[in-house]
């Protein structure tokens, strides 16, 4: 898919082309140029060829939960990126898209990482992913008639990379998305997720976007956070928080601290307390991650995980355990990717 020559092609055309082709491209999420029977055919002709709309990519389907489905998407340059949709009861779809392909942040547990950092994905290119997902939910309720049209309802920017070191081309994305003149996503209804980049998160409390902010935590001290993150290294937790907080009090809105649950790594009563002391503060809430083992960590048991929960709940903090999507089609970031370069 490249739409770089469109505003080219349609500055010789009358004004209402361009609110057609709005609708075409990012409301009805067409294919071809050849479902857009409101243009005329030389224009469609000439936009098939140098505006062409094909998005390559795999989708694979797991065998365990029918929920989550992640694609494989091969863009111009051959590089490939991943992104995942979840289909959750009520009709509900999340899509979650990369900002980078790879990732120069290298923790411990991340599949990417370990694939090291090729380049920053443009706007158009994030935004690519989740037209992808909105062509295929199209394509999927028209088979029945009598099916609710499903439309993808919330994004999460918690795919491949760092979105605050792709800080310029992610909020260009983010503004896209928003657009009511494009896919119209609410604000709230967009997230993103950061591993702690204390001048990105000041960059987005300066925005006049309602964007649903999540810190990548994983570990309650700062030596067991710079094992398993090295950014941390840079960015302490006191640094960090201190951010956050600015932020919360500059937006007013709820900050979610991811914490993955890594077996006989920080899942230990102790290793609760100290979250619990540390995220005992107005507008914190934390969301307990089963891990999707990636090699050299192992999984924290669903018993290790209540208990760990129940020691934040008792210490007045917000918990949450996040459903667990797509271990069978190897859902963690860079698992796929990684698996194909193999």
């Amino acid at each position: 898919m490249n739409l770089s020559n469109l505003s080219k092609i349609l500055a010789k055309e009358p004004k209402y082309r361009y609110a057609q082709v709005n609708k075409a491209v990012w409301q009805d999420f067409i294919g071809s140029w050849d479902e857009v029977s409101n243009l005329p055919k030389a224009l469609r002709e000439t936009l098939a060829l140098e505006c062409p709309l094909e998005i390559t990519a795999q989708i694979f389907k797991g065998k365990g939960h029918a929920g989550a489905l992640k694609a494989l998407i091969t863009l111009e340059d051959e590089r490939a990126i991943e992104t995942v949709l979840i289909r959750q009861k009520e009709h509900r779809n999340t899509v979650c898209v990369s900002s980078q392909i790879g990732c120069p942040l290298n923790c411990a547990f991340c599949a990417t990482g370990q694939f090291g950092f090729e380049r920053n994905l443009t706007a158009e290119e994030i935004v690519e992913q989740v037209v992808f997902w909105e062509r295929y939910l199209k394509k999927e309720t028209s088979k029945n008639p009598n099916a609710v049209v499903e439309k993808v309802d919330n994004i999460v920017f918690m795919g491949m990379g760092e979105p605050f070191l792709n800080y310029a081309e992610f909020i260009k994305a983010v503004k896209f998305l928003n657009n009511p003149e494009t896919l119209n996503i609410g604000a709230r209804r967009l997230s993103v997720s950061t591993s702690g980049v204390v001048e990105g998160i000041k960059r987005l409390s300066g925005e006049k976007l309602q964007v649903n902010l999540a810190i990548s935590l994983h570990a309650a001290n700062d030596n067991l956070r710079r094992d398993l993150m090295p950014i941390a290294k840079k960015y302490a937790l006191r640094e960090l928080l201190r951010a956050v907080d600015n932020y919360i009090e500059k937006t007013g809105r709820r900050v979610m601290f991811e914490y993955l649950m890594i077996k006989n790594i920080n899942d230990t009563d102790k290793d609760a307390a100290d979250l619990a002391a540390l995220m005992n503060k107005p507008l914190y809430m934390v969301n307990l991650i089963p891990y999707n083992p990636t090699g050299q960590f192992k999984a924290s048991s669903p018993e290790r995980i209540e208990k760990f929960k129940a020691v934040l709940e008792k210490n007045g903090v917000p918990a949450t355990v996040r459903l667990s999507f797509g271990g069978d089609i190897l859902a963690a970031c860079g698992q796929l990717r990684g698996k194909k370069k193999k």
